[in-house]
């Protein structure tokens, strides 16, 4: 099982540097993580755009087809969890939201070198379920 288990970094943006990835990535302010993510062929996904993108998509193509519809749609309308996710960023590195460990590894080493006061949190998950807190299952029929 360990060869199958890919990896994945998140960061925490402070707020103020949050909002203006959200709304202006290329600004001037985010110049340091800009030239990282560059570097690494990677991208930033905001955790909270990411999940309300998943519930436009179920609520266009059925949520029945959607198992996570439920608990992701009441995590976007929590007010505290919505303030949480606003700030928690994915990175996706040449286009996938999970990728191997040595790129993992060497993304996350870097985002630590670089000590951006922008950067209040940086973490590595990995994909295997016992690992990982599963969200409840529902019906969504």
């Amino acid at each position: 099982m360990a060869d199958s288990v890919q990896y994945q970094v998140r960061i925490r943006l402070a707020p103020d540097y949050a909002a203006i990835a959200r709304h202006d990535p290329a600004h001037e302010k985010l110049a340091p993580i800009n030239a990282l993510l560059i570097e690494h062929d990677a991208q930033l996904k905001c955790q909270y755009d990411a999940f309300a993108d998943y519930v436009a998509q179920a609520e266009r193509d059925g949520i029945e087809h959607y198992p996570l519809y439920r608990w992701t749609r009441e995590t976007i309308e929590n007010p505290a969890k919505k303030e949480r996710y606003l700030e928690a960023f994915t990175l996706y590195v040449n286009g996938d939201e999970v990728y191997d460990k040595a790129l993992a590894d060497s993304l996350e080493a870097d985002l630590h070198a670089l000590a951006s006061d922008a950067i209040t949190d940086i973490r590595k998950f990995d994909t295997n379920p016992a690992h990982n807190p599963q969200p409840p299952s529902y019906d969504n029929s």
